[in-house]
């Protein structure tokens, strides 16, 4: 009997010849290409998703990114590090951070605009700092659509008004925060969270350490609706959520 083992078919053994790639049945899906590690990669791919309809923005893993300019500003609001977020959008991490300069001019980290999803998938936001006159709001994040953060941090981000590391405003509003950290952030008011008519939910998260030089310090909230489900606010200065315009369940102090 021949032995058929290890032979090619012509046609393969031309295919290999030529270099052209076999697609194998049953063989895993490649992962999408990385942004590569640098501000520029970084504004292109976010506003290439924008262009796309939405899309998701895979990050090179432990990578620092560092913006040293705004690339986002709807001329309303003030400007924004990355292009304003007009679709929904993934940033999808692993261990990676997005930071404002410390010698840039003033500017939040993201804006995220009423027909914008902004999702966030092991990343931090870091360093944003909103202070445009009368646009003031939102350090890190200023939404005026959808926010989802898994596994994610905000910190070390300020605004001159309300909400350090997340303004989100509007009954279109809806911030949702899993297994995520929001702390070491300051405002005038609301350094943790502002949410303003929106729907804000905390799933297994952390309010920290955030200082306001108005109460609250922790989360700042007015109408709509805040669910916190195994979620803490602590060690907010003045106070975690006393001094919110409509109170915070299940938030004490």
């Amino acid at each position: 009997m021949r032995n058929t083992r290890n032979v090619l078919f012509p046609s393969v053994v031309a295919a290999l010849a030529c270099g052209t790639a076999l697609l194998v049945p049953g063989a895993a899906a490649a992962r999408p290409a990385s942004v590569a590690c640098n501000e520029t990669a970084l504004v292109v791919a976010v506003t290439a998703a924008n262009a796309a309809g939405g899309g998701t923005v895979t990050l090179t893993p432990g990578c620092t990114y560092t913006l040293t300019s705004s690339h986002g500003n709807d001329g309303v609001n003030g400007p924004a590090g990355l292009p304003v977020i007009t679709t929904p959008v993934t940033l999808e991490g692993n261990a990676n951070t997005i930071t404002r300069a410390g010698t840039a001019a003033p500017f939040r980290i993201a804006q995220v605009g009423p027909t914008g999803g902004l999702t966030l998938k092991a990343v931090t936001f870091s360093g944003g700092h909103a202070t445009a006159t009368g646009h003031n709001n939102g350090g890190g994040i200023l939404s005026f659509g959808a926010v989802t953060l898994t596994g994610s941090q905000l910190s070390g981000n300020t605004a001159d008004g309300l909400g350090g590391a997340l303004s989100s405003t509007g009954t279109a509003s809806a911030t949702t925060l899993t297994s995520s950290t929001v702390k070491s952030n300051t405002a005038h008011q609301g350094a943790g969270i502002a949410s303003v008519n929106g729907t804000l939910t905390l799933t297994s998260s952390v309010v920290n350490s955030n200082a306001a030089t108005v109460n609250p310090g922790g989360i700042y909230y007015t109408a709509g609706s805040a669910t916190l489900n195994t979620s803490t606010v602590t060690a907010n200065t003045a106070t975690n959520c006393t001094g919110s315009p409509s109170p915070v369940p299940g938030c004490i102090g």
